[in-house]
């Protein structure tokens, strides 16, 4: 092999620096499709998380009542609140859940009126 000549170096090594600049064009364009990519992704997936929270809202929040589920909660609200008879023989009663909590209250402080 010759003294400074190989595959990859020219045999002129006086200069020292590089005579040709780099292609600007070239790097402004590559960094300014950077650029576009970046927004571009940046407004997708904002656009996918507003898409996907309006649907988990509307999952949530906004969507229609099913008939049964509205039957049921009727039932259990006619339930709790009125009176009825459930066994003559004991005497058993279902009163209304405000009334039966105000019935308790009253017979306990009658009771610790009693004591006092």
């Amino acid at each position: 092999m010759n003294r400074g000549v190989d595959r990859y170096h020219s045999d002129n090594t006086s200069s020292g620096y590089e005579k040709k600049d780099i292609n600007v064009i070239r790097v402004i364009g590559i960094g300014l499709t950077a650029i576009i990519l970046i927004v571009a992704a940046i407004v997708l997936l904002d656009e996918y998380f507003i898409s996907a929270r309006e649907k988990l809202m509307y999952e949530i929040v906004l969507r229609p009542e099913s008939t049964k589920l509205r039957e049921l909660r009727a039932r259990e609200i006619e339930v709790l609140n009125s009176y009825e008879l459930l066994d003559a023989h004991k005497e058993i009663y279902r009163i209304p859940l405000e009334r039966a909590m105000k019935v308790l209250a009253e017979k306990e402080y009658q009771s610790r009126a009693g004591m006092n």
